[in-house]
């Protein structure tokens, strides 16, 4: 396939507009609780009909109180991405740091925690100075 045909088909997939279930951003942000719950995931609906507890509450609360521009930190990992979170840069723990990350549309109806991860991929090398003969026998590959 040509560069030029390559790179028209990069940028019409780029420019394509956001939608979630048929709704684009403006109409989901215009949406109530209730509404937005209709076309979310199951785990989504079930986590707004039963209610949030304090702690997420008091994080929404304080999303809608503090200006665009400033981090908001939270420990509240369950906590759900509404469509007004989009934009927000958020801080969550992960158990030893806050993570930050900037709330994108394709996160809707995710929570926080799957964006902070809370295990790091540890990769081994080989055997150490102290090893013994039969832990250094490395197969070739």
């Amino acid at each position: 396939m040509p560069k030029a045909r390559r790179t028209k088909k990069v940028e019409a997939r780029r420019k394509r507009e956001f939608s979630y279930r048929g709704k684009s951003l403006p109409e989901l942000q215009a949406m109530s609780l209730e509404e937005l719950a209709r076309i979310l995931s199951a785990r989504a609906r079930r986590s707004i009909r039963r209610g949030f507890n304090i702690e997420t509450s008091q994080f929404f609360e304080r999303m809608r109180e503090t200006p665009k521009e400033k981090i908001v930190r939270t420990h509240c990992r369950d906590a759900l991405i509404l469509p007004e979170h989009v934009g927000r840069r958020v801080a969550v723990h992960n158990g030893k740091a806050f993570t930050e990350l900037e709330v994108r549309p394709e996160m809707i109806g995710h929570y926080y925690g799957e964006f902070s991860l809370t295990r790091r991929f540890e990769k081994h090398s080989g055997p150490g100075v102290g090893a013994t003969r039969s832990s250094k026998f490395m197969p070739l590959k």
